[in-house]
C-alpha cells in the first residue's frame, strides 16, 4: 500500500513539474477565486444581518422588551415595575416608552409618522439613539415645549433629495406644530436631529414622558418596557429568569419584535448565500473536471503503457487525486491570502449600506466547511476523467 502511494506521488510530481505552467497557474488562480467568493460573500451577508440586528437592539427594542398584557391597551404602573426590573441580576436598566402616531406639520408640509415619549435619563442607559445626534442635543427629563426628530422626517429644504417624504429641511431650533391622536396641537422646538441609519427609527421623533402625559392626561403607563442586559444571546433563557422574579407581561426578545422588520430580509440573504456557495462549487468542479479531463485525454498512450508494464489502475488514479488535490490545496492557500487582504481593506473601510458600513464578519467553522467542500468536490471532479481513462483497454488508448 505504502509503495503504491510512493509511485502515484512520483508520478503526480512528475506530472505536474512537466505541465503547462501557465495552465498550472491559471488554475490555481481559479481555484483561489473560488475559494474567495465562497467565504467572502458570506462574511459580508453576515455581517449585513449583524449590522441590522444590532440596529434593532440599539435603537429600536434593546434585548427584551415587555409588551401590555392581552386585552389591555397599556402597561400599568411602569414605575414600580421598571424599579423591580432594575433590581434583577444581569439587568442594566430598564426604559419605559409611550408611542403613538401623531401629525408633524412644518410650514406648509403635514405628514403622519410614530412619536415616542420616553425619560431622557433611562432611555440613554437601554438605546444609543442620543449618541447619534447631527445636530443639536438630546432631551432632558424636564423638558415639556422640546422635540427631537429623525433625519428623514426632517428631510431636506430640496425634497428631490429625501428617500421618503419629508417635512421640507427641518433644522435645530425651528418650530413645528405636532396634533396628538386626541386632537391636541402643540407647538415644539427642534432640540436636536439624529440619524441611526433605521429608516423606521429616523422617520421619528421623540419628546419627553413628562411631556406626553401632559397632552394625554395619562400617568404611570407604557406602551412598551425596554430592557438593555449585560451581554446578548442568553435572551430566550433571561425570559425565564423574568419570569421566576414574577413579571407577568407578555416578553418578547429583540429578534421576535424585530422579526418583521429583518425576518424576510435574513431569509433571502441566506438563500443567496447558499446559491451563490453552490454556484461557486460546481465552478470549481467544472475548472478541476476540464483540467484533468484534457490531462488524461493528451496523456492516453502514455497511460496504456503504464498499464502495458503492470502499473495498477488504482497507481494511476490516485496520481491524477494526487495532482488534483495539490491544484486544489495551493488554490486554497492563495485564496486565503487573498481573503485576509481583502478582509483587512473592508475592515478599515467597511463598504456602506443604507444601514451604515458593514465589515465583513468571519466565521473560522464556514472556512473549514468551505475548504472541505472545496477539496471534496475537486477530488471527485478529478476521479471521473481519471477513472475514466485508467479503464480504458489498453489496446484502445494506444489508438488515440
Amino acid at each position: 500500500m505504502t509503495s503504491s502511494l510512493q509511485v502515484s506521488a512520483f508520478l503526480a510530481v512528475r506530472g505536474l513539474q512537466r505541465g503547462n505552467k501557465f495552465t498550472l497557474g491559471l488554475t490555481i488562480l481559479i481555484m483561489g477565486l473560488v475559494f474567495v467568493m465562497m467565504v467572502f460573500q458570506p462574511s459580508i451577508l453576515t455581517g449585513f444581518i449583524k449590522a441590522e440586528n444590532d440596529q434593532i437592539t440599539d435603537y429600536s427594542y434593546a434585548n427584551i422588551a415587555l409588551e401590555p398584557k392581552e386585552n389591555h391597551t397599556y402597561i400599568e404602573n411602569v414605575n414600580s415595575l421598571t424599579k423591580k426590573i432594575d433590581q434583577i441580576p444581569g439587568v442594566v436598566a430598564s426604559s419605559a416608552e409611550y408611542t403613538t402616531v401623531a401629525t408633524f406639520t412644518y410650514q406648509q408640509t403635514s405628514l403622519g409618522e410614530p412619536l415616542t415619549a420616553v425619560t431622557p435619563s433611562e432611555d440613554n442607559l437601554v438605546l444609543k439613539t442620543s449618541s447619534r445626534l447631527i445636530g443639536g442635543d438630546f432631551l432632558s427629563d424636564g423638558d415639556t415645549d422640546q422635540i427631537v426628530i429623525g433625519s428623514l422626517l426632517a428631510g431636506h429644504k430640496d425634497t428631490t433629495l429625501d428617500v421618503v417624504k419629508s417635512l421640507g429641511g427641518v433644522q435645530v431650533g425651528d418650530s413645528i406644530d405636532v396634533t396628538f391622536s386626541n386632537g391636541v396641537t402643540r407647538r415644539y422646538h427642534v432640540k436636536g436631529i439624529f440619524e441611526t441609519q433605521s429608516t423606521s427609527v429616523d422617520q421619528s421623533a421623540i419628546i419627553t414622558t413628562k411631556e406626553m402625559e401632559s397632552v394625554t392626561g395619562l400617568s404611570d403607563k407604557a406602551s412598551l418596557v425596554l430592557i438593555r442586559l449585560s451581554s446578548s444571546g442568553n435572551e430566550d433563557e433571561f425570559r425565564n429568569t423574568l419570569m421566576q422574579y414574577g413579571i407577568q407581561e407578555p416578553i418578547k426578545t429583540w429578534s421576535e419584535e424585530g422579526a418583521a422588520i429583518v425576518g424576510e430580509i435574513n431569509t433571502s440573504l441566506s438563500l443567496i448565500d447558499s446559491i451563490m456557495i453552490v454556484v461557486s462549487l460546481i465552478i470549481g468542479g467544472i475548472v478541476i473536471f476540464i483540467v484533468m479531463f484534457i490531462n488524461t485525454v493528451n496523456k492516453r498512450k502514455q497511460i496504456a503503457i503504464m498499464k502495458a508494464i503492470g502499473i495498477k489502475k488504482e497507481i494511476i488514479i490516485n496520481n491524477y487525486l494526487i495532482q488534483v488535490g495539490v491544484l486544489c490545496l495551493a488554490g486554497i492557500i492563495l485564496g486565503l491570502v487573498m481573503f485576509d487582504i481583502i478582509t483587512y481593506f473592508l475592515t478599515i473601510h467597511p463598504l456602506q449600506f443604507s444601514i451604515g458600513g458593514v465589515p465583513p464578519l468571519i466565521d473560522p467553522t464556514w472556512i473549514v466547511e468551505s475548504i472541505i467542500s472545496l477539496v471534496i468536490v475537486s477530488l471527485v471532479s478529478g476521479f471521473i476523467p481519471a477513472w475514466q481513462v485508467a479503464n480504458e483497454e489498453i489496446l484502445d488508448a494506444m489508438r488515440g
